[in-house]
């Protein structure tokens, strides 16, 4: 089957595409990146594969060493352009997460919102972690002028989480964990019908998941619909995704 992944030119996180990408791959399925223009290939927040501050708070090394083998995949080196794909026809949608300035470009595109809810009005599996659910949050449905996950549960970044992180780094790195003036958790907590909607998990500030110990990991699942908070989460976020995807069609 197909997956399409969105970027932008920089500054997505390294484990919410390489993790994904990896497993996804392993149980053959094509990976198809896409960013705005198509006509170059996307890189990761860099400070992530050498350590945000004082070499601490990066992706570990599994993550990095996938991080690798993509650079040298075709699909990655020659994206397609969200602008001009046909989105509908991917099997699977999957929107990565990154805190970083060069993220805007993709969390705040009209165009790559319009697309994304184009694909969920198909019923397909979509998978979000992070600050991928905030594209989501800001895609609309065009029959209820919601947005599409005003009735699903879903999870995110935890404010607890956003805010740790700018605290702990501000000093030195400004803004860099503060992509937006409003937290994440709260932009998402607004487009949705109900508060019990919403599930924060677990607080966990430092312990990751791996591809076979789940207990740090968090998803929530709801239908098509899978969504993780973090890095931390994603060998299960990619795992539940796949198990959607081996699923017929509703």
């Amino acid at each position: 089957m197909s997956v399409l992944v969105p970027l932008p030119d920089q500054d997505f996180d390294t484990t919410e595409v390489a993790v994904p990408w990896q497993l996804l791959t392993e149980a053959g399925h094509d990976v198809v990146f896409a960013t705005e223009g198509g006509d170059r290939a996307p890189r990761c927040d860099q400070r992530l594969l050498t350590g945000v501050l004082f070499g601490r708070l990066g992706a570990e090394p599994e993550p990095i060493s996938f991080y690798r083998r993509l650079e040298r995949d075709r699909r990655f080196t020659e994206p397609v352009s969200w602008r001009d794909a046909d989105v509908t026809g991917y099997d699977g949608l999957l929107l990565p997460g990154g805190h970083a300035p060069g993220m805007r470009q993709y969390l705040g595109s009209a165009e790559l919102q319009q697309q994304i809810a184009a694909f969920w009005a198909t019923g397909k599996p979509v998978a979000a972690i992070c600050h991928g659910v905030l594209v989501l949050a800001r895609s609309t449905d065009r029959g209820t002028g919601r947005s599409v996950l005003a009735d699903k549960r879903t999870t995110c970044l935890p404010k607890y989480m956003e805010r740790s992180a700018y605290l702990a780094t501000g000093w030195r790195l400004g803004r860099y964990y503060r992509t937006y003036p409003a937290y994440v958790e709260d932009e998402v907590r607004a487009v949705l019908a109900a508060p019990e909607q919403f599930e924060r998990g677990p607080r966990t500030l430092r312990r990751r998941g791996s591809r076979n110990e789940h207990s740090a990991a968090f998803v929530v699942e709801d239908g098509n619909y899978v969504s993780a908070r973090w890095p931390g989460d994603s060998y299960l976020f990619a795992q539940r995704f796949i198990e959607r995807l081996s699923q017929p069609a509703a």
